[in-house]
């Protein structure tokens, strides 16, 4: 199990053969013909680990003839899949049952964070949590460690070790939890502050300072945090937000001085255009606007929000012509039930259509790639196949299982309505099965599985 993947020790070049699909614009707010770029036998050129050219193979396989082609006909190939909101530790406690937010917490989320000031625990759930995100295609996600700080090396040693694009921090809790995982806020300032400078900018690492939510933390502890996103003004900030009816009930009663859960951390100094906050389902229209207005992000967690019983995230709220939020997609693993953000978006969907809405192939696509780029302030770096921008993407077997082939008979097709139709199909049916590789930098780090 301490065993990491196949692990890239170099970038690559070389091109990939295959039906091409990314998003070069938010297709909620664009014509979905004008944001979504695909070439039905199209060629993705890969040198030194960076996209170099895209188009019809047609067209460029006699210009990079001379870099090893890797022949992916039939499948799509998408930009790797971005996770805005994970949480590592909870990884061995997927499937906890029977409580909604507050409870499940006391039950089995502290008991089991508290194995991870053990490094070797740590290092070990670590290396499964990364080569799941792999297997299923996610090459990119934001990660809430434990409050150890040993918790923090562990993830970023394995991810240093793949060259993923790896976004974490140690959790800040010192009130309303079990002693054995507090922390103060003097000793979560002052380890945080050491784990940035030890792991922020390091290969493709980022650090986010992550007080766990308002609840858990004091009013010093969330004005430290901001002190250090004074200091460091690239890092992140990661929490939680307004998941759940009794939560922000909990949230009004512990800061009264306070105008709602979001002003909590607006009057901190926490609501910032870095700041990414999960969930987001009991959020009040003023809330929204404010969000809108910080440039903050909020991740939908649509199988936890379903697990817990949080309610139903409404996306057209935040995706409004009038005040509109960056959104992605998080699986927030372990109240999240599956790493696989193909069944996250499956989820997604049916959010949606109990609010009256409808999610679409390419917008669910958007959420899980781009938007989350945007989302994490990195669409200049990854979420989309442009010139330039690192080479991590995943390739998706339409026909990777028996129903899938039953349901995708048919070629892909070289139109967006076909295009469109065998997307769908695996945004709904699709899991890590539906994974053909997994590349990053141009490398490929993980089989998956193949038809």
């Amino acid at each position: 199990m301490g065993q990491p993947a196949a692990s890239p020790v170099s970038v690559a070049s070389l091109a990939l053969r295959g039906t091409l699909i990314d998003c070069v614009a938010d297709p909620f707010f664009v014509p979905e013909a004008e944001a979504v770029r695909y070439f039905a036998d199209g060629l993705l050129v890969i040198e030194n680990g960076h996209i170099a050219a895209l188009g019809h193979f047609a067209d460029l396989h006699s210009t990079y003839v001379h870099l090893p082609l890797v022949d992916y006909s039939g499948h799509l190939i998408t930009p790797g899949f971005i996770d805005t909101h994970i949480h590592y530790p909870q990884t061995g406690m997927m499937a906890a049952y029977g409580e909604q937010l507050l409870e499940w917490l006391n039950q089995y989320t502290f008991p089991t964070e508290r194995q991870f000031q053990d490094p070797t625990h740590a290092r070990q759930v670590a290396d499964v949590f990364l080569d799941e995100l792999l297997k299923n295609g996610t090459t990119t996600a934001l990660v809430f460690a434990a409050v150890f700080p040993e918790s923090v090396d562990a993830l970023f040693e394995a991810a240093l070790a793949r060259n993923l694009r790896m976004i974490s921090g140690k959790v800040l809790m010192d009130c309303n939890a079990p002693d054995y995982l507090r922390d103060t806020a003097q000793t979560g300032y002052d380890q945080s502050k050491a784990l940035i400078e030890k792991w922020h900018g390091k290969g493709r690492l980022r650090y986010a300072v992550t007080p766990r939510f308002a609840g858990t933390s004091t009013e010093a502890q969330l004005k430290a945090a901001a002190k250090l996103l004074d200091e460091f003004p690239d890092v992140y900030l990661h929490t939680h937000l307004s998941e759940n009816i009794n939560e922000v009930a909990w949230i009004r009663e512990l800061f009264p001085q306070y105008d709602g859960y979001l002003d909590v951390y607006d009057q901190t100094g926490l609501v910032r255009e870095r700041s990414v906050f999960a969930h987001g389902v009991q959020l009040t229209d003023e809330e929204f606007r404010r969000l809108a207005q910080a440039k903050a992000t909020i991740s939908f967690c649509p199988t936890s929000n379903l697990f817990l019983g949080s309610g139903l995230f409404r996306i057209e709220q935040a995706k409004s012509a009038d005040h509109p939020v960056k959104v992605g997609l998080g699986t927030d693993v372990g109240a999240g039930t599956s790493f696989s953000m193909l069944q996250t978006t499956n989820e997604a969907y049916k959010v949606a259509q109990l609010r009256g809405q409808k999610l679409s192939a390419f917008k669910a696509l958007f959420l899980a790639t781009l938007g989350g780029a945007q989302a994490l302030c990195l669409e200049d770096t990854i979420g989309s196949f442009n010139p330039g921008n690192e080479a991590d993407c995943v390739v998706l077997n339409p026909q990777a299982t028996p129903l899938l082939a039953l349901r995708n008979q048919a070629t892909l097709g070289d139109d967006m309505a076909t295009l469109a139709d065998t997307l769908f199909s695996l945004l709904m049916m699709g899991d890590d099965r539906a994974v053909a590789a997994t590349y990053v930098l141009g490398q490929r780090v993980q089989t998956g599985h193949t038809a």
